[in-house]
C-alpha cells in the first residue's frame, strides 16, 4: 500500500458505533445538528449555522483534508447505514500528533456512543501505518465549562496537562481552554488526575 493510498477515506466499525466519512446525504442533519445550542456554544462551527455551511464542510473541507493528510474526519453512525448521529475527527495531522475532536446530537448523549467513538478513532490514530497513522501523541482540548468533552476524553485515558489562558480560538474571541494528552504507552483507563472541576460524572 503506498504513502498516497492510506488517505483514502476509511471506514472504522465497532461493537456500538460505525465511523464513515459524512456525504452528500448528510448535509441536511449536519445543518441541523450544528445548529443545536451545546454545539455552536463548545465548539468552532460558524454561528449560526446554515445549509451553505454544511455543504462547504461535507463536500470540500472533509474530502480535502482527506487527500491531503492534514485530517481525517467521520460521521459516527451506530450501524453502516444508520443516520449521522455525531462527528469525531482527527485534526492537524503532523510530526507523530494530532487532535482530537468531537461532537453528539443531543438524543444520542449519555449512552456511551462517544466513548465508543473515541476508542475506535484512538485505536486508528495509534496503530502502525499503513492500517493507522502511527502516531506518538494525541491531544485533546476543548474550551474551560465544556465538562461532558472532559468527561469522555477522561474516560479515554487523557491525561490532564492544565488550562490555557486565551489558548483557543472561537469565532474570532479567544478563550481559556483545557488541555490532555494520550501516549500510545498510556494505560486506556479512566485517568484520576484530572482536576474535579473539569469533568461530570454522566456517561457521554
Amino acid at each position: 500500500m503506498t504513502a498516497e493510498s492510506t488517505r483514502e477515506p476509511i471506514v472504522l466499525t465497532g461493537s456500538r458505533v460505525v465511523l464513515s466519512v459524512p456525504g452528500a446525504a448528510d448535509i441536511d442533519r449536519v445543518t441541523e445538528l450544528c445548529a443545536e445550542p451545546a454545539i455552536a456554544r463548545w465548539t468552532t462551527v460558524p454561528s449560526p449555522y446554515v445549509r451553505e455551511n454544511a455543504e462547504t464542510f461535507v463536500l470540500d473541507i472533509v474530502p480535502a483534508a482527506w487527500t491531503s493528510g492534514a485530517s481525517r474526519t467521520w460521521a459516527i453512525r451506530e450501524s453502516e447505514d444508520g443516520e449521522l448521529i455525531g462527528m469525531i475527527g482527527l485534526d492537524g495531522i503532523r510530526d507523530g500528533e494530532a487532535e482530537i475532536g468531537f461532537w453528539l446530537a443531543p438524543e444520542a448523549r449519555g449512552r456511551g456512543l462517544m466513548t465508543a467513538a473515541v476508542a475506535l478513532a484512538i485505536d486508528h490514530a495509534f496503530a502502525p501505518e499503513p492500517s493507522g497513522l502511527g502516531l506518538e501523541r494525541l491531544v485533546w482540548r476543548a474550551f474551560v465549562g465544556n465538562a461532558a468533552s472532559a468527561s469522555v476524553a477522561r474516560r479515554a485515558g487523557f491525561r490532564f496537562e492544565g488550562t490555557r489562558r486565551a489558548g483557543g480560538v472561537q469565532r474570532g474571541v479567544r478563550l481559556d481552554d483545557w488541555q490532555a494528552a494520550l501516549l500510545p504507552s498510556d494505560p486506556r483507563e479512566q485517568a484520576d488526575d484530572w482536576p474535579d472541576a473539569t469533568y461530570v460524572q454522566a456517561d457521554a
